[in-house]
């Protein structure tokens, strides 16, 4: 094998992951020309293409995907081989990349990632916030954080949090100007702060229990957002109704920036969890952030 070939397959799989070769790059710390002199020298050298490219795109070609499929675990195991061998020495190292929603790192991970930095300062955490549902595998990360319940059931899970409720808030003055709503049908006459669904483009429907039955309500208002934190900021400023998680406002509630509401239809979430494919908890990396979160007093037990 032509060793000039081997250095540059990591930035093949980079490029695939990435989708392109300026964000192939950033990830890899190289400039954009080295990358695109990276996959032409093995283009090159293998004699046929890997990418299409347009200006707009980058997409693998019939052998580029064949050559990912072969490279991309190769190059994961090579990697987590080594940080175990390093780890037997020292201590753990390496970059740790979790895929998780942004708000796991309120709920659950900047306790945790604050702690690491002290016990383990050769192991650097990454964390992606993305509110899609992605396949970690796939796009390289070695964990992703979801509530229980959107976990694939071929993933090792971790539970992170207690189960939590989800509720319905609002501010003292919004209150104030448009009543409390008292049960699920008063919600068609308030401003219901909404969710857009990042991979369909729908509205989120808003989940309660009523009578032992599980009701979506669909809701309207004058405000969309994609994640949690932002609606939490727009029911402080007295636009609506937002419908989030119990941790993540518990602190406005005692101090009486929010008021929650319809308690009786509150239903309990499974909470968060900290997942992966089998065998990867091996990688001393990852191994470090469960022993960590068990520290901590989070459970680090199995999903049941």
């Amino acid at each position: 094998m032509d060793r000039d070939l081997l250095v540059h397959l990591p930035v093949v799989v980079a490029v695939a992951r990435r989708g392109g070769f300026a964000a192939a790059a950033a990830e890899l710390g190289m400039s954009a020309s080295a990358v695109s002199h990276a996959i032409r020298l093995v283009e090159e050298r293998l004699g046929q293409p890997l990418f299409a490219r347009t200006t707009r795109s980058v997409a693998l070609t019939d052998a580029g995907q064949s050559l990912v499929a072969t490279l991309a675990p190769a190059l994961q195991d090579i990697r987590e081989r080594m940080e175990r061998i390093r780890a037997v020495k020292g201590r753990p190292s390496g970059l740790l990349r979790i895929n998780a929603a942004r708000i796991c790192l309120p709920l659950a991970v900047t306790p945790i990632i604050a702690a690491m930095a002290e016990r383990y300062p050769d192991v650097e955490v990454e964390i992606f916030s993305d509110e899609r549902l992605t396949d970690i595998v796939s796009e390289g990360f070695d964990a992703g954080i979801r509530i229980g319940e959107m976990i694939a059931q071929d993933m090792v899970a971790v539970r992170l949090t207690p189960p939590f409720r989800s509720i319905v808030v609002a501010s003292p003055g919004y209150i104030g100007r448009n009543g409390r709503p008292e049960d699920l049908a008063d919600l068609s006459r308030h401003n219901c702060i909404g969710y857009r669904l990042i991979r369909s483009g729908g509205l989120y429907q808003w989940d309660f229990v009523e009578e032992g039955r599980d009701i979506a309500v669909a809701v309207r208002g004058q405000a969309i957002v994609t994640e949690s934190q932002s609606a939490v900021e727009l029911a402080l400023a007295g636009v609506g109704l937002a419908y989030v998680f119990e941790p993540l406002v518990t602190a406005d509630i005692a101090a009486g920036r929010l008021i929650q509401v319809l308690d009786p239809y509150a239903v309990t979430e499974d909470g968060l969890f900290l997942y992966f494919p089998r065998r990867a908890e091996l990688a001393p990396k990852l191994r470090a952030f469960i022993d960590t979160a068990r520290s901590l007093g989070r459970s680090a037990a199995p999903l049941s």
